[in-house]
């Protein structure tokens, strides 16, 4: 299937943004250009329900928001249709911001802990040789007894 090089552009764009982590910038920035966008969109279906453009832009980031204040309502079946596609929207975004938001905080712990591991490597090592040091004393002190104590059995 073919796509147009703008699709293509946004498509590279938002794999840009999620291999260096920067995704919610890009959510923000696509939230708000859909809000602004299904305002408007809004305001040309829908002239008795919206009397700005100012009311669309407002009734679309509220329904984004899935707050829903009920102030203005589209009453047409395409301002509707309109409004079911923006609260997907707003609910996918909520969605994607509170993976987003949880996936960093993950990250930090994880990276924290490996952080912890990391230390304790070192230090354990240094233990663990200490501690095989004072084994090895303590095996060749019993390897001493048990060859006197052997050597005098057979006497």
């Amino acid at each position: 299937m073919e796509t147009f090089p703008r699709e293509r552009l946004i498509r590279r764009r938002a794999e840009r943004a999620v291999a260096r982590r920067h995704v919610l910038p890009f959510l923000i920035l696509a939230i708000t250009v859909t809000g602004v966008v299904t305002g408007v969109v809004a305001r040309l279906i829908d002239r008795r329900d919206f009397h700005s453009f100012g009311d669309g832009i407002w009734w679309a980031i509220v329904t984004l928001g899935t707050v829903g204040y009920g102030d203005i309502v589209p009453h047409t079946a395409w301002g509707r249709v309109l409004g079911s596609i923006v609260i997907v929207c707003g609910v996918t975004f909520i969605a994607f911001l509170t993976a987003t938001v949880t996936s960093l905080f993950v990250a930090v712990d994880q990276e924290e802990a490996l952080d912890k591991i990391r230390g304790m490597g070192a230090a354990t090592a240094e233990d663990t040789r200490t501690a095989l040091g004072a084994i090895n004393e303590r095996l060749a002190a019993i390897e001493t007894k048990l060859d006197e104590l052997s050597g005098s059995a057979t006497r």
